[in-house]
């Protein structure tokens, strides 16, 4: 009798690998935030770390997964930690922005985040969102795709040899809590770092660092993939390694069409993946992380270089002797080279994760971003910013404070009126916004003090026009968007223009991004739809600009259905400084207008 399979059999099996396709599981991680003493450019110092590590360790899960971080605040300082990228779709609590979603973990005391990864694969990070503290306490979020056997290669490319996290950094000889207070306190500019590092090291090209260098070790004809992040508080950066070619396949962890080129332009905030394929002769080979500096003229800006080391796997009896192969890097101030690589980036529409753009749009901003200045008095000895007055950054000239004694979300959730006033869509004014002479224009470079949030109704779709400002310095200003990703229309130089430039809009494959990095003196158009309930902070990501009021906030109205809607806060959602009479007396609901 011939052998059979039976067709219950079949339906089982099949059965069983489709639901291990569907699985998802809870992935725990504690981090414990406490001091560390580092070692770098010949002297000790005493910093704030996750795991007690710089980096802090890589969060991995899959699509799906819901995962779950229990942080336990070790140090002396507050801290709260951002998912950066990550949707937070109902689950605003844990976005970790310091007093827009939650009040600070104080020292003491612990917080468990806990959300569902929806709807993403790719390289994300998480940071500390309190003060400078995400210099030090940081670390790479990996999203994998859901798994399936039915698909070996979960990737829209060929399956990598090996993944390589690289998280680029910088690094201050001194305490960079007491930087950002001595800067906001004189009301200038706070020291800028020291040196740049690639995955906590500093390399080569510093003093005492020849034993401080990455090194990334690869096996000859083999393809990485490698998640690259900038971690960097000031920077944006060039990346690149000598004699190699890099393949952009995502960037914010969304797939993008290849892009073959020599070197990557990364700004604070943001992730890029790249294939690199170990195609060169046996040897060594310099890995190079430089800043890009976007403030026109001689800034008194790090030009300093971290540098690692590419490093072939040789088998043979005897490794050749080959002089390590030096890199060429752009200058400083190469804006051309990164306008290039940002331009030339475009969406891979039969890939994971695709989203149209949407064609309809219920809310048009124009929103001009920059540094302004705070009105000092004669003599004050604290105003040592420009003019004698202490430096400041807006958007559209109002100036972001954060609250300090209630989060912006337990105000919307409770319907705790009077915590913030109306963002507007546009300006005060129109003007030349790139002219060169606003820089000491004192007739219009103040701008007033608030909380502010821009009021969307659920499935808004928002198209944002960004424009720089020459108010102190044009500037290329990373802007990172809480809760939403969004496709990059278009973007260039000089002044927007709508009859020039909305002929340039890319609305069938433009790449999608969670931070954008607008051109220095010029603009960017970001589409994105708000189906997200909840207050989400969009700022620039240079960490100094924050403080200076460089943010506004987004209110998304919950939805029609309870799917829809925003859940209560966690049991354990750190405390605020107001009193709990105040929530206790409210009913959830939408904020009322402030008075």
């Amino acid at each position: 009798m011939a052998n059979s399979i039976s067709p219950f059999l079949v339906v089982c099996v099949v059965a069983l690998l489709a639901s291990s396709v569907a699985s998802a599981t809870v992935v725990e991680h504690s981090l414990y935030i406490k001091n560390l003493t580092v070692n770098h450019l010949c002297s000790d110092q005493v910093v704030t770390s996750a795991n007690g590590s710089v980096p802090g360790p890589t969060i991995s899960v899959h699509e799906g997964d819901t995962l779950v971080i229990h942080v336990v605040n070790q140090s002396p300082y507050n801290i709260s930690l951002h998912w950066h990228g990550i949707f937070q779709l109902l689950s605003g609590w844990a976005d970790g922005a310091e007093y827009v979603t939650q009040c600070p973990i104080r020292p003491g005391h612990s917080y468990k985040y806990k959300f569902n990864v929806t709807g993403q694969e790719g390289t994300l990070w998480w940071h500390a969102h309190s003060s400078w503290l995400r210099a030090t306490v940081h670390g790479a979020l990996i999203i994998y795709p859901k798994p399936n056997p039915f698909k070996p290669n979960p990737y829209p490319f060929p399956t990598p040899y090996k993944e390589v996290p690289i998280i680029l950094g910088e690094w201050w000889n001194a305490n960079v809590v007491d930087v950002e207070k001595q800067g906001l306190t004189r009301g200038h500019t706070p020291n800028f770092s020291d040196a740049f590092t690639i995955n906590g090291k500093t390399g080569d090209f510093y003093a005492c660092s020849e034993h401080d260098t990455y090194k990334l070790k690869v096996v000859p004809g083999k393809t990485y993939l490698l998640r690259i992040i900038n971690a960097a508080l000031y920077n944006p950066l060039f990346f690149k390694i000598a004699n190699h070619t890099l393949t952009v396949v995502a960037v914010d962890a969304i797939y993008t069409n290849h892009y073959v080129t020599d070197i990557v332009a990364i700004a604070p905030g943001q992730t890029t993946d790249v294939l690199l394929t170990s195609n060169q002769s046996v040897g060594s080979y310099q890995i190079a992380a430089q800043p890009y500096i976007t403030v026109p003229g001689d800034p008194p800006i790090n030009r300093t270089i971290s540098r690692g080391i590419l490093v072939y796997d040789y088998e043979g009896p005897t490794p050749p002797l080959n002089p390590v192969n030096r890199v060429a890097l752009p200058a400083f101030n190469d804006t051309s080279t990164a306008f290039t690589f940002f331009s030339n980036l475009t969406g891979l529409t039969e890939g994971p994760k695709w989203v149209p753009v949407p064609l309809h749009v219920d809310e048009h901003m124009f929103v001009t971003i920059g540094l302004n200045l705070i009105p000092c008095k004669p003599g004050d000895a604290t105003c040592e910013g420009p003019s004698e007055q202490k430096i400041s950054a807006a958007m559209n000239n109002h100036s972001f404070v954060f609250p300090e004694t209630l989060s912006m979300l337990e105000a919307f959730y409770f319907g705790v009126g009077g915590t913030y006033i109306d963002f507007p869509n546009y300006p005060p004014s129109r003007f030349d916004y790139t002219e060169p002479s606003l820089k000491s224009d004192l007739t219009s470079i103040f701008a007033p003090k608030g909380t502010t949030a821009k009021r969307l109704k659920y499935n808004d779709v928002v198209q944002i026009v960004f424009q720089d400002t020459a108010f102190i310095s044009i500037e290329s200003h990373p802007i990172h968007l809480h809760g939403f990703n969004f496709h990059v229309l278009a973007q260039g130089f000089g002044n927007y223009d709508p009859r020039r430039d909305e002929k340039k809009f890319n609305l069938v494959n433009p790449h999608i991004r969670n931070t954008i990095a607008v051109p220095t003196g010029g603009w960017a158009v970001i589409r994105f739809q708000a189906n997200n309930p909840g207050v989400w902070l969009m700022h620039c990501h240079l960490d100094m600009h924050v403080p200076w009021g460089l943010a506004t906030t987004f209110e998304v109205e919950n939805g029609p259905t309870p799917s829809s809607t925003l859940p209560p806060p966690p049991k354990d959602l750190p405390e605020c400084l107001i009193s709990d009479n105040i929530l206790r007396s409210s009913k959830p609901g939408q904020v009322v207008d402030a008075e």
